[in-house]
C-alpha cells in the first residue's frame, strides 16, 4: 500500500496544497486557495484604517483557511485513506512576521488591538522598516559586526530585527503586549501540531541567526535600541530545529478540521523558495538552483562558509543539513512583471489579448517568444510544496513509511524533467551583448553608482506627504 505526504506551499496571495506519493514523488492532486484578504497595502480589514506608504499586510486565519479547504478538497479528489497519509509540511513567503499573544493567537485577534496596523502580520514585502534597517546596518558596520559579512553587508527592510525595530519605535504598546514575535511558517506549524518551534531556514537568514554563534550579542542589540537588549532571550526565544525535525503530531482538533488522523507527523517549516531545493534533486554542493516566482532566488549548497559579495545570506544547514546554503537573488521580479502587464502597455496590447482570448501575460510571452534570446523553462508549478511534503516524509520517518533523510527523500521523491536546454550559439552572442547592458546597469544601481530608485521613492514619498498636509490645510 502506498504512503502519502502532504506539502502546503504558501505564497504572496494564495496556498496550494499536494499529495504526494512517497514512492516516486508523483503529484497525486493539488488544490489552490486564494487569500481571503489578499494583501493589505492600502487599508486594514474592518476599520478602514489607512496604511502608510510601504505597508503590506496579510491576515493570519487566510493561513488557517488554506488548510481547511485545500487539505479537504485533494483528500476528497483522491480518496486516499488519511491512515496512508504520514505527514505535513509547509513552506512559507519569508520574513512574513506576526505577534502573538502567550496563547500563541496573532494580536490582530483581539478586538482591542485590531485596528491597529502593528498587530498584524507583516508580509515578507512590508518595506516600512527601511530606517531601522539604515540605521541596524550603520551601526553595525561601525561596530565591526561579523554577521554582515555572511549577509552581503546588508540586513534588509524585509527581515525580522528591522520589522521588530520598526513596531517598538511605531506602536511600543503593541511591543509590549507581544509574548513572541514569529515567523508566519512557524506560527502555522504551531497551530497544526500545538507546538510552536522555530526553524533553522527562517531563523538563519531572516533574524541574523548563526547556527553556532547564535544571536548577536546583547551589546548590538543595546547599541541598536536600550529596549531591544533583551529581544533574543524574550521574545525571540525558543530553540531553533533543523530542517526535516519532526514539530510535533497533528492535534485532535485540525485533525477534525483537515480530514486526517490525529499525531499525523508535522514538520517544522520552511522558505518556499528553498524548498524547491531538494525538490529537484540538489542535496549536495555543485548545482545551482534558481526559484521563480515573485521573486527569483539563486541557491547553492557548499561545504565551508565564504563571503559572497551581494548574496542574500549564506546559513548553515539552512537549505539541507550538513551544508551552508548560500542565497542570493532577484526582489520582485513578478511583481514588477505584473505591475508592467498591468499598468505599462499599450491599449493595443489589451484590445489584442482580449480578441484572441488569452490575458495579457500570455500574449506577451507569446510575442517575446518570438525573439530570438527568450529561454522557455518548464517545470513543476508545485515544486516548493513538493520540497515540504519530502521534509514531512523525514519527520514522519521510516518506519511510518517514511525517510530518514532529505537525501533519501530526494533519491525518490525528487522530480526534474528529461528535457535540457543547451545554448543556441547565435543566440549566445546576443544575450552576451545585453549582459553587458545588464552588467552597467547592475554597477550603477547596485554598486553606488546612483541610488536613483531610492531617490525615486523619496520623491514619490515627499509628493504624498504634501499632498496629505494640502489636503488637511484646504
Amino acid at each position: 500500500m502506498s504512503k502519502y505526504t502532504i506539502g502546503v506551499d504558501y505564497g504572496t496571495e494564495s496556498g496550494r496544497a499536494v499529495i504526494v506519493d512517497l514512492s516516486d514523488g508523483a503529484e497525486i492532486a493539488t488544490h489552490v486557495t486564494p487569500y481571503r484578504h489578499g494583501v493589505m497595502d492600502e487599508v486594514l480589514p474592518g476599520s478602514g484604517r489607512k496604511l502608510e506608504m510601504d505597508w503590506a499586510l496579510e491576515h493570519p486565519a487566510d493561513y488557517i483557511e488554506v488548510l481547511t479547504i485545500s487539505i479537504p478538497a485533494v483528500m476528497k479528489e483522491t480518496g486516499i485513506s488519511p491512515d496512508d497519509i504520514i505527514g505535513i509540511g509547509i513552506d512559507f513567503t519569508a520574513c512574513t512576521m506576526l505577534p502573538i499573544d502567550a496563547q500563541g493567537q496573532p494580536l490582530c485577534f483581539d478586538e482591542n488591538l485590531k485596528d491597529n496596523p502593528h498587530s498584524w502580520v507583516k508580509l515578507w514585502k512590508h518595506h516600512a522598516a527601511q530606517d531601522e534597517a539604515d540605521r541596524l546596518n550603520d551601526i553595525a558596520s561601525q561596530r565591526g559586526e561579523t554577521f554582515q559579512t555572511r549577509y552581503g553587508r546588508k540586513i534588509s527592510s524585509e527581515w525580522m530585527i528591522a520589522k521588530i525595530w520598526q513596531i517598538l519605535n511605531e506602536a511600543p504598546d503593541i511591543y509590549n503586549q507581544t509574548d513572541l514575535f514569529v515567523e508566519a511558517t512557524d506560527w502555522v506549524i504551531s497551530q497544526l501540531s500545538g507546538e510552536l518551534k522555530r526553524n533553522q531556514c527562517t531563523a538563519g537568514y531572516k533574524s541574523i541567526y548563526h547556527h553556532r554563534e547564535g544571536y548577536p550579542d546583547r551589546e548590538f542589540f543595546k547599541a541598536l535600541d536600550p529596549r531591544l537588549e533583551n529581544l533574543t532571550d524574550t521574545k525571540l526565544r525558543g530553540e531553533i530545529y533543523d530542517l526535516g525535525a519532526r514539530a510535533g503530531g497533528l492535534t485532535e482538533d485540525m485533525a477534525a478540521k483537515l480530514g486526517l488522523n490525529p499525531g499525523t507527523a508535522v514538520a517544522v517549516g520552511y522558505v518556499d523558495a528553498h524548498a524547491a531545493v531538494p525538490a529537484v534533486g540538489v542535496v549536495t554542493p555543485g548545482k545551482l538552483v534558481m526559484a521563480m516566482g515573485t521573486s527569483i532566488c539563486h541557491m547553492l549548497l557548499g561545504e565551508e562558509e565564504k563571503e559572497v559579495e551581494g548574496m542574500c545570506g549564506v546559513v548553515e544547514n539552512g537549505i539541507i543539513p550538513g551544508y551552508y546554503g548560500y542565497e542570493a537573488g532577484q526582489s520582485a521580479v513578478g511583481d514588477i512583471f505584473a505591475w508592467f502587464v498591468d499598468h505599462a502597455v499599450p491599449g493595443e496590447v489589451k484590445e489584442q489579448a482580449a480578441a484572441e482570448g488569452v490575458n495579457v501575460h500570455v500574449w506577451l510571452e507569446r510575442k517575446a517568444a518570438e525573439y530570438k534570446p527568450e529561454i522557455k523553462v518548464a517545470a513543476s508549478t508545485q515544486t516548493s510544496a513538493l520540497g515540504a511534503a519530502m521534509f514531512a516524509a523525514v519527520a514522519a520517518g521510516a518506519e511510518a513509511g517514511g525517510y530518514d533523510d532529505i537525501v533519501e527523500a530526494a533519491l525518490h521523491m525528487a522530480r526534474v524533467r528529461d528535457e535540457s536546454f543547451k545554448p543556441i550559439p547565435e543566440n549566445a552572442a546576443v544575450y552576451d551583448k545585453l549582459y553587458e547592458e545588464y552588467s552597467r546597469l547592475h554597477d550603477y544601481f547596485g554598486r553606488g553608482g546612483n541610488p536613483v530608485m531610492k531617490k525615486l521613492k523619496t520623491i514619490k514619498e515627499e509628493a504624498r506627504r504634501s499632498t496629505e498636509t494640502a489636503s488637511i490645510h484646504f
